[in-house]
């Protein structure tokens, strides 16, 4: 059964590149930046494109107007039949997994509502900064949506099987508080202040040695520990540089 309601239209995913930071900008504001399958679409390909430009050393994601997103266009998934909604949501899945696999960290800039499938796509980030605006909740219970299981586990990763359930089963959503307190943001700044902090934070990072940004997302990412570990601790090209800059008590000009 489809129901046809009227939507706002498609909105747009924005990518600048540039001093080795790209910056994706989520741009929707008349829903809130809710997130249809066309975006959805668009940012696998930004994140694509991201993975193959070997200037890029940081990934900044945002949203524009003080919203971050509000989720998947539930008005558009009333006109699917079920077939076509879980192709949607195998399509968000292989967008969320684009950003989740880059080599390079993911920073979120999470501003106001961060919900549903949208706040799943921001557990893939590496680092997230929110504002006093922040809300965090995946609300699925009212509309008859089963999680996947990666869904569940980039939830439960964070804070945990018990407190996953509890989160999904009240359908609570959490302020910017809580959010802080569960882990689920990492630093909170003024609404004013988060494109600033965001930007300066990615240009510390983009200063520190590709390799090493990559072993650890790899690392810090297993969600089991291997049995047999066996596992190369130096970057052949930045450890020399590295420890050749140290003695010489210099910035290292990592390549």
């Amino acid at each position: 059964m489809r129901v046809l309601i009227k939507r706002a239209p498609d909105g747009k995913i924005t990518l600048q590149e540039a001093a080795k930071i790209a910056i994706v900008t989520i741009n929707r504001p008349k829903a809130r930046n809710a997130l249809t399958s066309n975006m959805w679409r668009e940012l696998k390909r930004i994140g694509l494109e991201i993975k193959a430009n070997p200037k890029n050393k940081v990934v900044i994601v945002r949203g524009i107007t003080g919203d971050f997103t509000a989720g998947s266009d539930i008005k558009e998934f009333c006109e699917m039949s079920v077939d076509e909604a879980n192709e949607a949501f195998r399509l968000m899945e292989e967008t969320i997994s684009t950003f989740e696999s880059l080599p390079i960290p993911v920073i979120g800039a999470i501003d106001g509502p961060t919900l549903g499938a949208g706040f799943v796509f921001s557990l893939a980030f590496d680092i997230r900064v929110g504002t006093p605006n922040t809300r965090m909740g995946i609300p699925v219970g009212r509309l008859g949506i089963k999680l996947g299981p990666t869904f569940v586990q980039r939830i439960s990763r964070l804070i945990g099987p018990s407190r996953t359930k509890e989160l999904v089963m009240t359908n609570e959503i959490y302020d910017y508080q809580r959010s802080y307190d569960m882990g689920l943001v990492n630093k909170v700044v003024s609404s004013e202040d988060l494109d600033k902090y965001a930007l300066d934070l990615a240009k510390m990072i983009s200063k520190q040695s590709r390799a090493s940004m990559k072993a650890v997302k790899k690392s810090a990412n297993m969600t089991t520990l291997p049995n047999d570990i066996e596992f190369d601790f130096v970057d052949p090209v930045d450890f020399h540089e590295g420890c050749l800059a140290f003695v010489e008590k210099r910035k290292p000009n990592f390549q």
